[in-house]
């Protein structure tokens, strides 16, 4: 009898594409018209990105600059999680915008259900930040795959490991 397939359902980010991201952008800011003379900075740390800003409107601009330049490196703007824009010293502003890196267990939880909803001859199993699904056919595994896919967790999902 054939071997079970399977492939991990999972969400992650590639750090040093999204290095390179806010390298970029800090370029970019670094040589705008409207952001001379600014304080406005973007900084990345370990599990999330801090905005500087002078007022909301550089505060979303710098937001827009980032995701433009995620998009280019290919990193989708669905890992973010943007925090409220907060009161920072010296009458500046602030933003963390956090960077989600794996599947919560909500989110794991409701793409199980989704596949079990979907009658398909495969058994998901949540382990850790993923979630394995696997079968015996590969036809009904890529199925799954299309129906993930076409329906929006509102988070980034990647498939890896098909076996």
């Amino acid at each position: 009898m054939a071997k079970d397939s399977s492939f991990d359902v999972v969400s992650e980010v590639n750090f040093q594409e999204m290095d390179n991201a806010v390298n970029q952008a800090m370029k970019e800011i670094e040589q705008r018209y409207d952001f001379k003379g600014s304080k406005a900075q973007i900084t990345l740390e370990k599990d999330s990105v801090k905005l500087n800003a002078e007022d909301d409107y550089k505060i979303k601009a710098l937001l827009d600059i980032l995701i433009g330049k995620m998009i280019k490196r290919g990193i989708s703007p669905k890992a973010l999680n943007p925090g409220k824009i907060e009161n920072a010293f010296n009458g500046t502003l602030k933003q963390n915008v956090e960077i989600q890196n794996g599947l919560s267990k909500e989110k794991a939880k409701e793409i199980t259900a989704y596949i079990k909803e979907l009658k398909l001859k495969v058994q998901a199993q949540i382990m850790d930040d993923k979630v394995r699904v696997s079968g015996a056919k590969k036809d009904d595994l890529q199925l799954a795959i299309q129906s993930l896919k076409s329906k929006d967790f509102g988070i980034d999902l990647q498939f890896a490991n098909l076996r």
